[in-house]
């Protein structure tokens, strides 16, 4: 266990604080005119974020100061405290259903999401498996073929929800962690093939997704249907130009952007700070992409590597598809963008995660 401890990587602590501040500056921004329309209060979402950061503020400073191995020691039991609670959503009566997902669990604003959290606890039982068993993990049978059936059991249980947005991310993320370790190229050929094949017939099961397929073709094909949210996003995005509307100028929150501030916020900052205030966002995002990876390049042991390297593989994954379905470049699907989004479980979840990347790097060799 690493005994040596110093002060954490701060540049990442400021980046995490600026992104925050951005985020709940563009939350108010952009549900300002739906929340006074709907709650007749312009601050009820900015007020509900401001207690999520608090709350994910003070859980980061904690975990920064927890010793990531205690993460190794509680791994399978976060796990399966997941696994029960991603089977407790799917009973009616138990979980929330918003927007046609069964994914939240609790009462009223209290409400967590519980697939957000087996991300987290997904890559701490994948890094703590991988690190032991990293002599295994060239052979399909003995080690990537159970690591991969976990990933995929937990899927499995947030598709039913459904909720392919964050069940993507969370097997990119795995699949990311496993390949740093050492698997076989051969075997993610074959396997490619294979999730391919079961990634086209998840799509083709469910009518809604190949309309969003088809409406990311074709969007004009159905623009007040499946094409609306990606034409109003397009519309949001090209009048901002270089500079943009103007902070609290954006036209597409009214009414035409629905719910601004969650998957399409990066919509309304291009609109409203234009091409400069989205591409220092991204600045943001790469800087804490690249302390991260720094830091899971000093980190003393492998299990501190893979845990600050499926961190990063999360947060890089979550980052390039929301943007990309922002921008059109890819099918619409229910994702935030994170420390921006409005979100209690998201904002909450990726705040302890930069506390255990800032716990890491207080034993990094850099």
């Amino acid at each position: 266990m690493p005994t040596k401890k110093t002060t954490p990587d701060f540049i990442l602590l400021i980046v995490t604080f600026a992104l925050l501040a951005v985020g709940m500056t563009m939350v108010y921004s952009a549900s300002a005119i739906w929340a006074e329309y709907k709650f007749d209060d312009s601050f009820f979402f900015a007020k509900r974020q401001m207690l999520f950061a608090v709350v994910g503020i003070i859980a980061m400073f904690f975990i920064m100061n927890v010793d990531y191995w205690t993460w190794r020691t509680w791994a399978k039991v976060l796990v399966i405290v997941c696994f029960v609670l991603l089977v407790l959503v799917l009973i009616p009566g138990v979980g929330n259903v918003r927007n046609g997902s069964r994914s939240w669990i609790g009462v009223g604003a209290f409400s967590v999401q519980p697939s957000e959290f087996m991300k987290l606890a997904m890559i701490a039982f994948l890094a703590k498996f991988l690190s032991e068993k990293q002599k295994l993990i060239t052979s399909f049978k003995s080690g990537l073929l159970p690591s991969l059936g976990l990933v995929f059991t937990a899927f499995a249980l947030i598709m039913l929800q459904p909720d392919l947005g964050t069940g993507t991310v969370m097997v990119g993320t795995c699949v990311v962690m496993i390949f740093i370790s050492g698997a076989r190229i051969s075997h993610f050929v074959y396997l490619g093939l294979l999730g391919v094949a079961g990634f086209v017939g998840l799509i083709a099961s469910a009518p809604y997704r190949m309309d969003r397929i088809t409406s990311f073709l074709d969007p004009w094909k159905d623009p007040l249907g499946t094409g609306f949210q990606m034409i109003q996003s397009l519309y949001a995005i090209g009048p901002g130009g270089l500079f943009g509307l103007g902070l609290g100028e954006s036209r597409q929150k009214f009414f035409y952007l629905p719910e601004p501030q969650t998957d399409f916020i990066f919509a309304i900052i291009a609109e409203e700070l234009g091409f400069i205030g989205g591409t220092f966002v991204l600045l943001l995002f790469s800087l804490l992409l690249w302390r991260g990876i720094r830091v899971a390049l000093g980190a003393p042991d492998l299990y501190g590597s893979l845990l600050a390297t499926g961190i990063i593989a999360m947060i890089a994954i979550q980052v390039m598809i929301n943007i990309g379905v922002v921008t059109g470049l890819m099918p619409v699907t229910g994702i935030t963008l994170p420390f921006l989004s409005y979100g209690g479980s998201s904002l909450t979840l990726m705040l302890m995660a930069v506390g255990v990347l800032l716990n890491i790097s207080r034993y990094s060799r850099y």
